[in-house]
């Protein structure tokens, strides 16, 4: 790889953090509250989009909450999660785009958090998004036009940005 051509260097678009409880209620309020502490930014709440009797979801009933974080920030907090999981990932949580995603089981693994009896015991999920400069192209609104196979992220690159600029062990 070619690492003279900026075009071609890899970044951290944003880090996404979410927390699914498929119940609206005190837990939900729970799960906003403990986001908002760990994260530091405003959180939305995400709505179920499919009918499904088993789990008693109906269309647009609030079932959990996500974050997106960009910048400095995304970087903070993806330390600290990467430190709850001790910087090792397996190989199954990068797709085919090189994104990358792992959950935490219990938010007390977080540095810096503390068990809080009113919130309980959850844990949530974190999620990397990575692009190339020049991504832009394919999701503008005006002369949208799409990006060659060879600016495209891969798995092994993902993996190789991972463990170089994260630190990340992947097994």
């Amino acid at each position: 790889m070619n690492e003279t051509n900026p075009m071609r260097g890899i970044m951290i678009e944003k880090v996404t953090a979410n927390i699914g409880i498929g119940a609206s209620g005190d837990r939900l309020d729970n799960a906003k509250e403990l986001l908002e502490k760990l994260t530091g930014a405003k959180v939305v709440l995400t709505r179920a989009k499919k009918r499904n009797p088993v789990f008693k979801l109906k269309p647009g009933l609030e079932i959990g909450v996500k974050t997106n974080l960009r910048g400095p920030k995304a970087m903070a907090f993806l330390e600290k999660s990467l430190a709850a999981k001790k910087k090792a990932l397996n190989a199954s949580n990068f797709d085919k785009f090189g994104n990358f995603s792992f959950g935490i089981h219990e938010y007390i693994d977080f540095p810096g958090a503390k068990y809080d009896p009113k919130i309980g015991m959850m844990g949530f999920d974190v999620c990397v998004t990575l692009k190339r400069r020049g991504k832009r192209v394919s999701e503008r609104r005006i002369k949208r036009s799409s990006v060659g196979k060879s600016h495209l992220i891969s798995t092994e690159e993902g993996i190789e940005f991972a463990k170089s600029a994260l630190g990340i062990k992947v097994e």
